[in-house]
């Protein structure tokens, strides 16, 4: 999703034409989470050898913020092979009591700061803890409102990626959803790990084919099942599942890269630590650019940007026909506290 400038906003607009519907969702009691008899696939980390390559893309195509490509540097790093699973998860939980974004309070005070001057503080009842779930619609929608299939959920969190009543029980080998920036960061922190740049999670994610559309070489994915966890049909009302699933599917589910890497492309968004800036490829066109280990790139991001992390990678949710996210050259920015349904991370770390 582009630009998202704070998960609050939907509320907004899901309070001024769903009256009712905010009444629905009760909390319910923290349960118990069990592992069920699901395999989980011990993460490996991969070592990826550094170089130059051609970040982003040779022709303007979907986005033109990914236009024009520019010559990056990297130096080698090791990489998880797949997206931290809910298991993975859960084991940070229970050893360090960690509460993420989405199971806190939403704070007003700080929420207005970015919202228009005047705004009016909505029902307390919308500012309990949730967050965002996708819910297909059930006929043809205007692609232009997001609020057609996205959902400001209260209970909903990385426990309860549907919403309360809903569970990870037999999600375990699923990747972790609902993870704001500062929940990804808390646990590769704890792991001993990090996020990785943009640059680097691009790179990565080419998996050495360096002048290839997608992940896997150039075949178009629409007739193929077995490339990558991508909406197949007519979004967001008619999911074919051609892939056998209509939401996250488990961690290495798919093929991998030429690096061994999974689910480079669909399945969850994953967070890096890079500022976001719209225009950063028009900014550093011509320039080879020395892509740092850390939060910044090679330039000094507008501060428009100061509150958006770039995520890579496309979800279960991207179509060709709106989210044409599922190449390593896609690029889209999130608001820091935005959890969503779609929107999880894996970890680097140096040599």
């Amino acid at each position: 999703m582009n630009k998202i400038t704070g998960l609050m906003l939907f509320i907004f607009a899901f309070s001024s034409c769903n009256e009712n519907a905010k009444k629905k969702h009760t909390v319910l009691k923290e349960e118990v989470i069990k592992t069920l008899e699901v395999v989980v696939p011990e993460t490996k980390m991969i070592w990826i050898e550094g170089g130059n390559f051609q970040m982003g893309a040779h022709i303007k195509g979907f986005y033109g913020r990914e236009y024009p490509a520019h010559q990056v540097d990297i130096d080698g790093f090791w990489m998880d092979n797949h997206e931290v699973s809910n298991a993975q998860y859960k084991t940070f939980v229970e050893a360090t009591k960690y509460v993420t974004v989405a199971e806190k309070i939403v704070d007003w005070e700080q929420l207005k700061k970015e919202l228009p001057p005047n705004t009016p503080k909505p029902h307390d009842s919308l500012l309990r803890p949730g967050s965002l779930v996708f819910r297909a619609s059930n006929q043809p929608v205007s692609l232009k409102n997001l609020n057609n299939w996205w959902y400001w959920t209260i209970g909903a969190n990385w426990k309860h990626p549907q919403g309360p009543n809903s569970s990870i029980v037999d999600k375990m080998n699923h990747p972790v959803v609902h993870i704001a920036y500062e929940d990804a960061l808390a646990y590769s922190t704890w792991a001993g790990k990090r996020l990785p740049t943009e640059a680097e999670w691009e790179f990565a994610a080419k998996g050495g084919l360096l002048n290839k559309k997608y992940t896997w070489g150039n075949e178009e994915p629409k007739n193929r099942g077995d490339l990558a966890n991508i909406y197949h049909g007519s979004f967001p009302y008619s999911n074919t599942a051609l892939d056998n699933y209509t939401g996250t599917a488990p961690v290495m589910a798919f093929i991998p890269n030429g690096y061994e890497l999974y689910d480079m492309a669909g399945n969850v968004w994953e967070w890096t630590s890079d500022l976001f800036d719209e225009n950063y490829y028009k900014d550093v066109v011509g320039t080879i650019c020395k892509n740092p280990v850390g939060a910044k790139k090679s330039y000094n991001p507008r501060d428009s940007y100061a509150t958006e992390r770039v995520t890579k990678g496309g979800s279960y949710l991207c179509h060709v026909s709106y989210c044409y996210n599922y190449r390593p050259s896609s690029r889209e920015g999130s608001s820091v506290d935005t959890g969503m349904s779609h929107l999880g991370f894996r970890c680097v770390k140096n040599k």
